[in-house]
């Protein structure tokens, strides 16, 4: 009912199509030929989605990025006001808290260590250059064996990096060795060596009062979580926690810090791994190796699924099975074979 309609002709009937079938009938071969919109899926949510989704890290975005970020942080680190008379009445209350502990060692261990002469100036030459050269060893071996990891454990670094310069800001501190009315020596400017940037030619060139956190054990303590997450090697995984915890040792023994810098340190790498948990939704460790694109013939670590054939690809005829033969027919071949 409703379906067709009839029409004399020639003292005859035939059934017609409806209007209403022949209406809906165009609208229903556009509506099969346009794919439907995602509902509730925009654009912009859909570019925040492909952001939160780890992709292959692409070598020359990574070095630019890399390199005006620390030029970045330098500038800001270095802008913050050098509030000396704050800075040192914050060192004095950090040194107090210390002995109310019963944990201010930083002297002790300054003087101790700086009695070794060979030992005293490999700390100030492992605290001017390991800094830099063992976070960027990392990065670069993330980069090459971890690459859907990478810019999950990069964003750990950077807002690793990015609280702490609001801490310079906050709380502006002058390491022990600035200190007034302490002890302590300035091992760059007893031995001459090359080291600090807070020491000797180059004290004019930093911030000399960004002490709190100590990012030598925010950067460090990210190297060695990393390694000892990822690497298959028991020994590099050692090594792993060993150097942060050999760094805390040097910034104590050069009095670049108090060892609550370096709480302060581990405080903002939280906050980083915190970050990065929120926007990839997986601590970095956790997510897959390896990456589309990333290594040939590598996915996410697993096997790739086989793709359904398209439907306007016809399904390849199956060969016909041989008709079983009668024993009659079998008996004659038989016979031809040993003739043969």
């Amino acid at each position: 009912m409703g379906e067709t309609q009839v029409t004399a002709q020639e003292g005859r009937s035939t059934a017609g199509p409806s209007p209403i079938a022949a209406e809906a009938a165009p609208g229903t071969a556009a509506a099969s030929s346009t794919p439907p919109p995602a509902p509730g899926k925009s654009g912009w949510q859909a570019r925040i989605r492909s952001l939160r989704t780890p992709g292959r890290p692409r070598l020359w975005f990574e070095i630019l990025l890399i390199a005006v970020s620390y030029w970045l942080y330098s500038l800001v680190r270095n802008a913050v006001p050098e509030q000396k008379a704050a800075a040192l009445a914050n060192a004095d209350w950090i040194w107090s808290a210390e002995k109310s502990l019963g944990l201010a060692f930083e002297e002790s261990v300054n003087h101790a260590v700086n009695s070794v002469t060979w030992l005293i100036v490999s700390m100030n030459y492992y605290y001017a250059t390991l800094h830099f050269v063992v976070t960027i060893g990392v990065l670069v071996w993330l980069f090459r064996r971890h690459p859907g990891r990478y810019a999950a454990t990069r964003l750990v670094l950077f807002a690793t990096t990015g609280v702490a310069l609001l801490g310079y800001y906050l709380y502006p501190l002058a390491p022990p060795r600035l200190m007034n009315g302490a002890n302590f020596i300035d091992t760059v400017l007893v031995h001459e060596t090359w080291g600090s940037m807070a020491s000797g030619n180059f004290k004019n060139m930093s911030n000399q009062y960004a002490a709190m956190p100590s990012m030598h054990i925010g950067w460090s303590l990210w190297c060695g979580l990393t390694i000892f997450a990822l690497a298959s090697a028991p020994w590099a995984r050692i090594l792993g926690l060993l150097y942060p915890t050999l760094t805390l040792v040097v910034i104590v023994a050069t009095a670049n810090h108090f060892w609550l810098d370096a709480v302060g340190g581990m405080a903002c790498l939280a906050f980083g791994y915190a970050v990065s948990r929120v926007w990839y939704g997986s601590l970095p460790h956790r997510l897959p190796k390896w990456v589309p694109g990333a290594r040939k013939g590598r996915l996410t670590g697993l096997r790739a699924a086989r793709l359904p054939r398209p439907a306007s690809e016809p399904e390849p005829e199956a060969e016909p099975k041989a008709e079983p033969k009668s024993g009659a027919e079998a008996e004659r071949e038989a016979a031809g074979a040993r003739r043969s």
